[in-house]
């Protein structure tokens, strides 16, 4: 199969190379698209790793699932904040490829793929997606981040300071978190705030502002570190109780476009009954924002944890040329 070459996709450094007296209300409505894109990119590689732990009930892949629900938990808020000055978001026909670059040219120089977990794939994909803007312990930034895109949404929303509408707002508990409905750029901002300490923690601290929990980077430093994160005279190190790394199914890299049609009939329908699934799930987030349906948000939600039980039973099945195993492909099939 041939394939085309993705069109570049340097939104991020167009929005970003606005001066601040050129944002207006589409500046703010397109940037919050480009942060629903980024939010639902980083699903199919952060579910990938988790799904490939045998035992969901150790240590790794619950931090993975903790991450992947506050992934969840920030593709709402920003959805809901796109509805609020004027949305709705679009989700089901802006479908990221794998492997290839994150929406909006943020952070050009990484190519996300969908794998089985190692400490490699953790090093190279998960903490690079969520490098912080500044932190304790990391080298500075690249110039193009999801943290750089948040800071400057919630800029431009003080000068910009456009109206909100509650209509088609969402409400949900998604794990730990509650989706509320944002009424007015105090509480936007505050939004922005939870999505990038829970990310990246702070300037100061791997932790957000409260202290509650590590920042994603750094739970996926503890596990490719091998070792909790712990601060010892005054410095943070990697250097806790030990993070042992989990038992996995070895999930082969889906090549591009996917598998393809050549695959044992047992891994089509697998790989049918998920894409199917991952399909309703996009369907039901578009018709949820764009109509304000709560039952269209509880059928994602439902369709999603559906993607868990083909997704594993393809990780158990060993690929032909013995490289590894089959895994999903998410791929939108309307």
């Amino acid at each position: 199969m041939t394939m085309t070459a993705p069109i570049p996709d340097n939104r991020l450094a167009e929005l970003l190379a606005c001066p601040p007296e050129q944002w207006n209300l589409a500046w703010l409505q397109k940037s919050l698209q480009l942060a629903v894109e980024l939010e639902l990119a980083t699903l199919p590689p952060y579910l990938c790793g988790y799904w490939s732990c045998k035992n969901s009930g150790d240590p790794v892949p619950k931090l993975i699932n903790g991450v992947v629900l506050q992934e969840m938990f920030h593709m709402g808020l920003a959805a809901n904040m796109l509805v609020a000055i004027g949305g709705p978001p679009t989700i089901n026909t802006r479908v990221p490829t794998y492997p290839g670059p994150l929406p909006g040219g943020v952070q050009p120089e990484l190519t996300v793929s969908l794998s089985g977990l190692t400490k490699s794939y953790v090093g190279d994909v998960y903490m690079a997606i969520e490098f912080p803007e500044a932190g304790p312990i990391t080298p500075p930034a690249p110039q193009l981040t999801i943290g750089k895109l948040y800071g400057a949404i919630s800029d431009a929303l003080a000068r910009v300071n456009p109206p909100f509408s509650a209509t088609n707002q969402l409400n949900a508990s998604i794990g730990e978190d509650s989706l509320t409905i944002i009424t007015s750029v105090a509480e936007a901002q505050a939004a922005i705030n939870v999505i990038k300490e829970q990310g990246e923690g702070t300037a100061t601290s791997p932790d957000d502002s409260d202290g509650a929990e590590l920042a994603h980077y750094y739970r996926f430093g503890e596990i490719f570190n091998g070792a909790q994160l712990i601060q010892t005279n005054g410095a943070w190190t990697y250097s806790g109780a030990a993070v042992p790394f989990p038992e996995t199914y070895p999930m082969s890299v889906i090549p591009a476009g996917g598998w393809g049609s050549g695959v044992p009939a047992n891994v089509a329908a697998l790989l049918s009954t998920f894409d199917k699934a991952f399909t309703s799930v996009l369907d039901n987030l578009q018709a949820a924002w764009t109509t304000g349906s709560q039952d269209s948000l509880t059928s994602a939600v439902n369709s999603m944890f559906a993607l868990s039980g083909p997704g594993i039973s393809l990780m158990q099945i060993p690929v032909d040329s013995g490289a590894g195993t089959y895994g999903p492909d998410f791929l939108y099939t309307p």
